[in-house]
């Protein structure tokens, strides 16, 4: 795969909407593009912390351990099922504490299924130099896209509103939305998607 083809890959998978990129426009759509853009270290560092491994040990420890992708993928579905209820039940507008942290998108990233693609497919190790120009690409790209779903949730914002939370309709879309991805994880475990 060229340089090219890999940065395009790379771009419309961590562009397309999972449960990383909802948590990111609801963190913004409450609290605004500037506070929200402080959360994306906590996605990069939860990618890499699972996208470095896979790369260089993922294609082993698949061999060795043959469940270990479904299992995963089972915590990973638990994961964003909880955060799908959670977001469910959060009050909607002034609660005064915003819903999506640091912590919640770190642990997301971290099991979100796109980085087993990244790590096992888009990403493996091949040689110690090839492998870190990817890594620097595959960083700044995770930057740039969360930059913009960040601007996607903020411009859910009524005019440019700066207190804590989100309308109660979007709320509610963004966990109706995790609750899918949640069994279309709990599909894939099963072997049905």
């Amino acid at each position: 795969m060229t340089y090219s083809e890999l940065a395009l890959a790379i771009f419309v998978l961590l562009v397309t909407p999972g449960p990383t990129n909802t948590l990111v426009a609801m963190g913004a759509a409450e609290q605004g593009w500037f506070r929200t853009i402080r959360l994306i270290p906590a996605e990069l560092l939860g990618y890499l912390a699972t996208t470095l491994p896979l790369s260089i040990l993922g294609a082993q420890l698949l061999e060795a351990v043959p469940m270990a992708k479904a299992a995963v993928t089972v915590v990973a579905a638990l994961w964003v099922m909880w955060l799908a209820l959670s977001m469910w039940r959060v009050p909607s507008m002034g609660t005064g504490r915003p819903t999506v942290t640091a912590r919640r998108v770190a642990v997301t990233t971290l099991l979100n299924p796109k980085a087993l693609i990244f790590g096992l497919v888009l990403l493996p190790a091949s040689n110690m130099w090839t492998s870190a120009g990817n890594f620097v690409l595959f960083s700044a790209e995770v930057v740039a896209v969360a930059m913009i779903w960040a601007a996607l949730g903020a411009s859910l914002r009524r005019n440019g509103r700066l207190q804590t939370g989100m309308p109660a309709r979007w709320r509610r879309a963004a966990s109706v939305w995790l609750a899918v991805l949640a069994m279309y994880l709990f599909g894939r475990a099963a072997g049905l998607a």
